[in-house]
């Protein structure tokens, strides 16, 4: 077995091995320099020399695997891993504290840890801060007693939890991490688990996404690991949980008990049966879990943003049908307080901006009548629905002509963002079915012009090209090889900034002075009321406004401007925004209903600037002028990159 020096070289060999790319989307993935991707490909090639198989860089295509000798190149791929190696980063200190705590049957020192792991006693006492910070969430603590050491504190139930998630999320993002090259993967349970559930599923009307199945073979094989070594689950008890999913449970807990060879209580089926319920998705008889409260938010919610924005989206019975599906599963989640984590949540605050200011505003002002806490992660995934339903009734002028197939089997938040991304960039392209991977895969031939798929696919009578619902720049490449898109935005930049509204902060000028300067130039001046400032603050308090690559967009909740305006301010010293980020480009957006049309187009301006990474540029400029021609360029590069 090859021992590769360092997890980037592992990573590249295992994407290499899936595809053909070229060194810009290597680069990309992998966050380093096109020159170190050409050094860590000599670097595979030496590794390789002995293993018949190299890897050639094709013109126009990228670097392609060529095995010279199969026989020596299969032996190498089916040699056993590599033994498990020490954390080394900050992050991976972090997953093997934590994987520690949640483990041990007795108190740990930090001393012990640091002498195994060749760290100083200092560096790991650090990292405790991110570890109980991450074990908060499950309502988990660590009780320090001098001379015995630290010790887990909390439910079982929320210690399964987490270690399920935690190597979900490691799976997922870090497939190369020391946890998952130990023993933390029981891996001859999961491999009968991942069977036995795929046929008790498929038995059954319930659906559940990759992720989900995922979660749920991660999970039982956990609490098999947990009941063998005496960890039962207490007393859990659901009275709201459909029948067909518990008697889905039963069947699984009658699984686990063979597995674990330990008889399973009641609490074990009802814990089970609800994150199967949590993470259910439609299906031909749709789970029922207090379905009123699910039809009263997805009510609330569209008539705030009818309210408070000007959009009306409460006809919509596609977006309301989708809306309450996942709401019902996502009610079950915050009730057990059962966290799913959501992977895209920074690329769905870059690409819905709007979106999800609006859906923000509306939970919170649904949950000041409610006992639930919606986690910024749950309100990620309402977003989605919620912006394709904007994009879906205020776009507007387009043409479609290619035929295009979806295959996605992620969920149907997943699926609705996708069409809403080729919506957006591609409006030629009309879509004629959405199909999962099983269902395509049992097609004998494809009538649409080219299919669109999230995971890679065995091409039939037609091209498949691989995109994400939000494509890197080479996908977008792949997909431009067919349609051209056609955008624009310079046009909101000359038509709502103005040189009146620019300002350089002063140097030690704070966020509330800064709010309260802004907000009352605006109001004397007639832009914005006096209910404008008040909202302003509310919505920051809230959760900070921080687009990102430092630039910033405060607002406030609903269209309140008289008329519509952009506020600019420059901070080239940095004003503090929360949470350790710092402002170093400010927009302080005042939009009023009349123009609810344009907003979206607005806020997508903001986006276009945070991605061609311009606010090094335009912190130098000290004039509107200077200012209007660095966006200006920036917009234009974009715009051109994009057609």
């Amino acid at each position: 077995m090859v021992r590769f020096p360092h997890p980037r070289l592992a990573q590249l060999f295992a994407t290499l091995q899936a595809e053909t790319l070229p060194q810009e989307e290597l680069a990309r993935r992998l966050a380093v320099s096109t020159r170190t991707v050409r050094s860590d490909i000599g670097a595979l090639n030496a590794l390789l020399q002995d293993h018949g198989a190299q890897f050639v860089l094709e013109r126009g295509e990228g670097y392609r695997l060529e095995i010279g000798d199969a026989e020596r190149f299969d032996k190498l791929r089916q040699a056993a891993p590599s033994s498990r190696r020490l954390p080394r980063t900050g992050s991976e200190r972090v997953h093997c504290l934590l994987w520690r705590f949640l483990t041990a049957a007795y108190s740990l020192k930090l001393q012990d840890i640091a002498d195994e792991w060749f760290v100083n006693r200092a560096v790991l006492q650090g990292d405790m801060t991110e570890v109980r910070d991450w074990l908060a969430r499950y309502q988990l603590t660590i009780e320090t007693r001098p001379h015995y050491g630290m010790k887990l504190l909390g439910r079982e139930s929320s210690i399964r939890t987490c270690l399920a998630e935690l190597l979900c999320q490691l799976a997922r993002d870090q497939p190369e991490h020391p946890l998952l090259a130990g023993d933390a993967q029981p891996d001859d349970d999961l491999v009968t688990l991942r069977s036995a559930l795929a046929d008790y599923l498929a038995a059954s009307q319930i659906r559940l996404t990759d992720e989900g199945m995922h979660f749920l073979c991660q999970y039982c094989a956990l609490a098999c690991q947990r009941l063998r070594e005496g960890f039962p689950l207490e007393d859990f008890l659901c009275d709201d949980i459909a029948h067909d999913i518990r008697h889905l449970a039963a069947h699984i807990a009658q699984l686990l008990c063979k597995l674990s060879g330990v008889a399973l209580s009641a609490a074990e089926e009802a814990f089970l049966a609800v994150h199967i319920s949590a993470r259910s998705v439609a299906s031909l008889k749709p789970v029922t879990i207090n379905a009123d409260d699910a039809e009263a938010l997805v009510h609330y919610l569209l008539d705030y943003i009818n309210t408070h924005y000007n959009y009306d989206l409460r006809h919509d019975e596609r977006l309301a049908q989708d809306l309450a599906t996942h709401v019902r599963t996502m009610i079950t989640r915050v009730r057990y307080q059962i966290n799913l984590p959501n992977p895209v949540l920074a690329d769905i605050k870059e690409h819905y901006a709007m979106a999800y200011d609006i859906t923000l505003a509306a939970v919170s002002s649904w949950a000041r009548h409610s006992p639930y806490r919606i986690s910024e992660d749950e309100i990620g995934y309402l977003v989605l629905h919620i912006g394709v339903g904007l994009e879906r009734h205020y776009q507007i002028g387009f043409i479609y002509r290619p035929q295009a197939l979806l295959v996605c089997d992620s969920g149907t938040s997943s699926l609705r963002m996708l069409e809403a991304m080729l919506h957006r960039r591609f409006p030629q392209i009309s879509i004629a079915g959405a199909l999962s991977q099983q269902e395509y895969e049992a097609l004998p031939a494809i009538a649409a012009d080219f299919v669109i798929s999230t995971a890679r696919l065995e091409e039939k009578n037609r091209p498949v090209v691989v995109a994400s619902p939000f494509p890197s720049d080479y996908q977008l490449e792949q997909l431009a090889k067919m349609v051209q898109p056609d955008r624009s935005r310079c046009a909101m930049l000359a038509r709502y900034f103005n040189a009146r509204h620019f300002l350089v902060a002063a140097p030690d000028m704070s966020q509330a002075q800064l709010f309260r300067a802004l907000c009352e130039q605006l109001q004397d001046e007639g832009y914005v009321d006096g209910d404008y400032y008040p909202s302003v603050v509310e919505r920051e308090a809230i959760l900070g406004t921080m687009l990102g690559d430092g630039i910033a967009l405060p607002h406030s909740l609903g269209l309140l401007a008289r008329r519509t305006t952009v506020y600019t301010v420059l901070a080239p010293h940095g004003i503090a925004w929360g949470d350790g980020n710092i402002a170093h480009v400010i927009f302080l957006l005042a939009i009023s209903k009349d123009d609810y049309e344009e907003a979206m187009v607005i806020y997508d301006l903001f986006v276009s600037l945070m991605r061609e990474r311009s606010t090094a540029r335009l912190r130098e400029c000290r004039s509107f002028d200077s200012f209007k021609q660095v966006a200006t360029d920036c917009l234009s590069r974009r715009q051109g990159a994009a057609g």
